[in-house]
């Protein structure tokens, strides 16, 4: 009996433990503050997802800010990344600074073998991309983007339905994403700054908004990237973006399907949805909740089903969660995910080429080898 009586209480030591372990938040440095969406993070952190162990940021104001609102220790803050690797050791980074920057937060991190998250697009140019992705398998460490849509339920259940074959093969998709503009919309001074600027944002909407129907297209068409790419710009908005376009339609022709990107700061209303047509019927992802699937009968009827959603289950509601998940090996991820390298390496094939179309009036080819 007491021999079983000890078993037990190390039975229950080890269960104990390793739950803890699971459990444990993933530690990760932010690098950079001026992105808009930085804030999420640190609400994270109160989730007890991560644990941010370092911020890197020059702007003292920023620091001042952040530390204030989140009551993140001053000592944990760093003028430069070199600062912060000298003095800890994370798990992971996540980056909320300029595009132009995740080239150097990778060439940084991943001789470390410290994994990496970057907000989307994966970088500014194709040039870019493709050395973060030689760095990232030589080091054999995780490289994800982060797109507010891969959160979305619908978006899942679309590509669930088109998995099914619910609604035959996919011959046309229509993506339309954006807002009223930066500007418009009023996001911070630092992040406005670098978001108008070619440089350092790799272009304007096309970029900023091309970019999320390029991922879920490569998603959808299971990797396969499009024959040509076609695109037109316009900057509507001169007065609020004298430097970028602020409006692109990007199309992109496949061997058996095409597609409409429809990218802008000039909507009157903010959306991200998108429409799926098969040979026998249509999938409206509306917004992260609501999706309707109509099935053809006839010349121009259709049975109808509406379905709401619900956010979907840990970890896959929020980014920093996946992120961990993933690092941590408890899921694995699938080929041309969302948020895998892969895919995203994809996308900037795609927005190079469409760059490039809308600066020629050329359609322009995508090598296919």
């Amino acid at each position: 009996m007491k021999h079983k009586t000890i078993a037990i209480l190390l039975l229950s030591f080890f269960v104990s433990a390793l739950g803890t372990a699971q459990n444990k938040p993933l530690e990760i440095a932010v690098i950079g503050l001026s992105h808009g969406h930085v804030q999420w993070v640190f609400n994270s952190e109160k989730e007890g997802v991560v644990s941010i162990v370092g911020v890197v940021e020059p702007n003292q104001d920023l620091v001042q800010q952040y530390s204030k609102q989140f009551g993140t220790p001053l000592h944990l803050f760093f003028d430069t990344i070199e600062d912060m690797l000298a003095e800890v050791k994370p798990e992971a980074v996540c980056a909320f600074g300029t595009i132009y920057q995740h080239l150097e937060i990778v060439e940084k991190a991943a001789p470390l073998g410290i994994h990496v998250m970057v907000e989307k697009p994966l970088a500014v140019s194709l040039e870019h991309a493709k050395k973060m992705e030689v760095l990232a398998k030589k080091h054999k460490i995780h490289l994800l983007t982060n797109y507010e849509t891969s959160w979305y339920a619908t978006n899942h259940k679309a590509h669930e339905f088109v998995n099914k074959d619910s609604i035959g093969a996919i011959r046309k998709v229509v993506i339309r994403d954006g807002h009223k503009g930066p500007k418009k919309i009023g996001v911070n001074k630092e992040f406005l700054e670098w978001l108008t600027d070619p440089v350092l944002n790799g272009g304007g909407a096309i970029t900023d908004f091309g970019c999320y129907g390029a991922n879920l297209m490569t998603w959808l068409m299971k990797g396969e990237k499009p024959q040509t790419v076609t695109a037109v710009t316009q900057q509507l908005q001169v007065e609020n973006n004298p430097l970028v376009d602020d409006d692109a339609t990007i199309i992109l022709k496949y061997a058996t399907a095409n597609a409409t990107i429809q990218a802008s700061w000039d909507w009157p209303i903010g959306r991200k949805d998108m429409e799926i047509y098969g040979l026998n019927g249509a999938i409206y992802a509306n917004n992260p909740y609501d999706l309707r699937v109509r099935i053809a009968e006839g010349y121009s009827d259709f049975t109808e089903t509406t379905h709401t959603f619900g956010e979907l289950k840990a970890p896959f509601d929020d980014p920093f969660s996946f992120f961990a998940a993933v690092i941590n090996e408890e899921i694995t991820l699938k080929p041309f995910g969302l948020y895998t390298l892969e895919n995203n390496i994809v996308v900037m094939e795609i927005l190079d080429a469409a760059i490039r179309s809308s600066k020629t009036d050329q359609t322009v080819k995508i090598d296919l080898n």
